[in-house]
């Protein structure tokens, strides 16, 4: 079964970036999303990426936020620019229907 490995997260102060990357261990031939949860909430989706790269993305990351795909090195990226405290969660990539199975995402913590 194919696994999901996040990676990039970290400690950044308001208007900062990060990027993130999620990397496959096989060939994933469905849109993929980049999701996050912050506590007490739910999963969400903020962004999305077709096979072919159309994307879409959440109204509250709409501007700021990046997604591409890699399909050579079966890697998706989440390019995350203007950081604000709300965006503060643990960031999680999947396919956009019949999820695989969840990593364990990476931490995105955005200071005031």
């Amino acid at each position: 079964q194919v696994q999901l490995v996040e990676s990039g997260g970290g400690l950044v102060q308001a208007g900062g970036s990060l990027r993130l990357s999620c990397a496959a261990s096989g060939s994933i031939f469905r849109a993929m999303g980049w999701y996050r949860q912050a506590p007490g909430k739910q999963r969400e989706l903020v962004a999305s990426i077709s096979r072919g790269g159309s994307t879409n993305y959440a109204d509250s990351v709409k501007g700021r936020f990046t997604i591409s795909r890699d399909n050579a090195k079966i890697t998706v990226y989440l390019q995350m620019n203007s950081l604000k405290p709300d965006d503060t969660a643990v960031y999680y990539c999947n396919t956009v229907t019949d999820y695989i199975s969840w990593g364990q995402g990476t931490q995105v913590t955005v200071s005031s």
